[in-house]
């Protein structure tokens, strides 16, 4: 489209810098406040750290405050419609079973979760740190452990689910009769179709796992062979999110409604499938090392139980450091460089698992009867679902997986 669509855009389009972790979300010009509490009638709130270790205080304050921040400026707007808050399936936790598409409110934890008192205590053990002069990469391994503690003690697997769970449950307490629309997609992968096919932009939970493996880096792994890995391409996501954004914009109800944007339910593709697919895909098109040979890739093993997890660890791992670590003694030391690389490595390799362990053994099936509502009310309204497509369907996940997803991870997040 060249000129012409950068016209349209700028036309269209105003871009104004803030920050949603910040009052009036950092924006200083008075007039420009002004204007937008005038102009707006729909906002949609996609602000998120995503990252699973993220640190603590940076999490609660985008994922989790950054939500209140963005509530609170859309009560300032005059004509606002809707309030769009774009958050994860995983707010379930590890719950197994059938979970419905259904609010967590403050309290909701059988250990009386109090947001405040999470934020009291995140300050405190900030104030902590720095009493002792604590360096900056220890303040961030500090608050990054205190994340996982803190999601862990009231059932969340990582500090991202546990924010955003956080996130909700304010809006939720906080929203009055400001009209609440939540969208909870579970795992986001490359687009099926628009604006191409296999566009994606950086790693996600599947990507670095994808990638680990073509680098010839991941041979085995725990997992349930029995797993439902739930994924939903991108640019499904975003076209549920304009359709009910539009939807509910149009009706005037202040009710909440949720919406979960997934497969598991409807097209549910297996952990199995997808680890059978990339060696199939790595096996044609492997990865070209730094060396300019191709990375050859072994069919994936899985350790269906955390048993046979740490017996394979203890033989692959911690037994060949033992004996570098003692053969390092014997030698005075001349081994130190090599013993602390490979130290380092596994101490990587064990957080990496540690992180995405739940969902390797995740035994949920995520309901989308509302996101079904939507898709039908849609087709019956006249609104184009050939363009406006988020029914998954329409997948076919080897053909998705073989020809879309996986050539895409490579393309666009490895280059």
């Amino acid at each position: 489209m060249g000129a012409d669509f950068t016209s349209f855009i700028s036309n269209k389009v105003a871009v104004a810098p803030g920050d949603v972790s910040c009052e009036d979300l950092a924006i200083q010009d008075a007039n420009l406040k002004e204007e937008m509490w005038r102009e707006i009638d729909v906002i949609v709130n996609l602000a998120a750290t995503t990252r699973f270790d993220e640190r603590y205080d940076i999490s609660l304050n985008i994922n989790t405050f950054g939500a209140k921040y963005v509530l609170d400026f859309a009560k300032k707007c005059s004509h606002i419609k809707t309030l769009v808050q774009v958050s994860t399936a995983y707010v379930s936790g590890e719950r197994i079973g059938l979970l419905l598409e259904e609010p967590y409110h403050v309290g909701a934890t059988l250990l009386g979760l109090d947001i405040e008192e999470e934020k009291r205590l995140l300050h405190q053990k900030l104030d902590q740190l720095h009493a002792v002069a604590a360096t900056d990469d220890s303040i961030k391994l500090a608050m990054k452990d205190l994340g996982i503690q803190r999601a862990r003690k009231y059932g969340w697997p990582n500090v991202y689910v546990f924010t955003k769970a956080l996130g909700e449950m304010i809006l939720l307490q906080s929203n009055d009769d400001i009209p609440l629309v939540i969208i909870r997609p579970t795992i986001i992968t490359s687009t099926y179709k628009e604006p191409f096919p296999g566009w994606i932009e950086g790693f996600r939970t599947l990507d670095s796992v994808i990638a680990a493996y073509g680098k010839g880096r991941l041979t085995h792994m725990p997992c349930d062979t029995e797993t439902i890995l739930d994924l939903i391409p991108a640019d499904m996501v975003v076209n549920a999110i304009i359709t009910a954004m539009v939807a509910h914009a149009n009706q005037h109800s202040v009710d909440t409604m949720i919406y979960g944007v997934g497969s598991s339910m409807k097209n549910p593709p297996k952990i199995t499938l997808i680890a059978n697919l990339a060696y199939r895909y790595f096996t044609k098109h492997p990865i070209i090392n730094g060396e300019g040979n191709p990375i050859i890739v072994s069919k994936p093993k899985p350790l269906s139980s955390m048993a046979s997890f740490r017996r394979y660890i203890a033989m692959h791992y911690l037994l060949p450091l033992k004996v570098l670590e003692l053969t390092n003694i014997a030698f005075c030391q001349r081994f130190r460089g090599t013993y602390m690389k490979l130290r380092k490595k596994f101490d990587s390799l064990m957080r990496y698992i540690d992180i995405y362990l739940p969902y390797l053994f995740f035994k949920g099936i995520y309901d989308d009867i509302n996101t079904e509502k939507l898709w039908a009310a849609a087709r019956e309204g006249g609104v184009e679902t050939d363009v406006f497509y988020f029914d998954p369907k329409v997948i076919d996940w080897e053909d998705y997986l073989m020809n879309t997803h996986f050539s895409g991870v490579v393309k666009y997040a490895l280059r």
